[in-house]
């Protein structure tokens, strides 16, 4: 497998502080209500248990990606060095395919500029030997870069309850999951 670059969410870590999703906002200065990170809470209907758990989700940078093969404009890309879906947005025209087609939800509608954009994993950080503004920002280590070539022997990455893993997309990003505490018999 050649590199492919991932986001690895560690439920067990995220405290849901929002560090991650504000590195972001600050960093491509994104017009109000254009999100391209989201911190999610799951519910106790998803994980039954008295502490909190998170998810911090953006685009998942798929090795398929539906966005890429929807645009009428090649506005987008996969970078052949490590997966990258890099979004290039002075090509977009705003039809609106990609977002239509992602069933993630990762490319947003920016209407100032009338075009669609999304997290591009912060390329042009990678390029400079930088981590990811997120990344480099989460507090607890709960969101980190990986190489999905690197971890594909690891046993304890699943995907959540309701995330649509999409076989033929094949989403790189990647989750640990929080531990069901074992029941206390009193």
């Amino acid at each position: 497998m050649k590199k492919q670059y991932a986001f690895l969410v560690d439920s067990e870590r995220c405290i849901g502080c929002f560090t991650c999703a504000m590195a972001c906002r600050n960093y491509y200065h994104q017009e109000e209500g254009v999100i391209w990170r989201q911190v999610y809470p799951l519910s106790e209907e998803i994980y039954p248990h008295r502490e909190r758990a998170f998810l911090s989700l953006a685009c998942n940078h798929c090795e398929d990606p539906a966005c890429l093969n929807v645009c009428p404009v090649n506005a987008y890309t996969k970078r052949e060095e490590d997966g990258v879906v890099v979004h290039h947005q002075e090509k977009c025209i705003g039809c609106g395919n990609c977002i239509r087609s992602c069933p993630y939800g990762a490319p947003k509608y920016n209407p100032v500029e009338k075009r669609a954009e999304k997290c591009s994993f912060c390329h042009e950080r990678l390029d400079a030997g930088l981590k990811p503004a997120c990344v480099q920002s989460c507090p607890t280590k709960a969101l980190q870069l990986v190489d999905l070539a690197e971890m594909q022997q690891t046993n304890q990455v699943q995907y959540p309850a309701g995330y649509p893993k999409m076989e033929k997309l094949n989403p790189s990003t990647r989750f640990i999951l929080p531990k069901t505490p074992k029941m206390v018999r009193r």
